[in-house]
């Protein structure tokens, strides 16, 4: 696949996913808070939060057991539980954009610094080795205001 489809199709699922939790997030009485900012116009609201996002869709290597997907999905759920400063996870992708892509999953950091945490913590050490072991590629993207 070439690399101007690759980047649409990452791009179409972090939308995808950061929408999602957007949605979910705009009807909070807090949805605004951590930003310092927010934008109203009308019935249109908006908030531009400072904490990251990080999005990451995966393609499977031929073979990979429903239960080897399921450990590295639990395993986003097991990290969120232990390292400081994940606010949120999304685990069900609603749609990955393409047939060649199979999962996607995607957390939010409180701020860089989590992110950078989550990064060298011992937990996502132990959980990169069973997603490696199962993923024949994967894309990650960072977000941020």
């Amino acid at each position: 696949m070439n690399k101007k489809i690759r980047t649409a199709l990452l791009f179409a699922a972090t939308l995808a996913i950061f929408s999602a939790g957007y949605g979910a997030g705009v009807n909070r009485p807090d949805a605004f808070r951590d930003t310092g900012r927010s934008v109203s116009s009308g019935s249109d609201r908006f908030g531009m939060p400072k904490t990251v996002l990080h999005v990451v869709i995966i393609r499977w290597k031929p073979g990979t057991t429903a239960a080897q997907k399921q450990a590295v999905i639990d395993g986003v759920r097991e990290m969120a539980a232990r390292i400081p400063g994940i606010r949120n996870i999304w685990v069900k992708p609603a749609r990955v954009g393409s047939l060649t892509w199979n999962a996607a999953f995607a957390i939010e950091f409180a701020d860089r610094a989590a992110a950078d945490r989550y990064a060298n913590d011992p937990a996502h050490a132990a959980w990169a080795k069973i997603e490696e072991a199962v993923r024949a590629n994967s894309l990650n993207v960072q977000i941020t205001n």
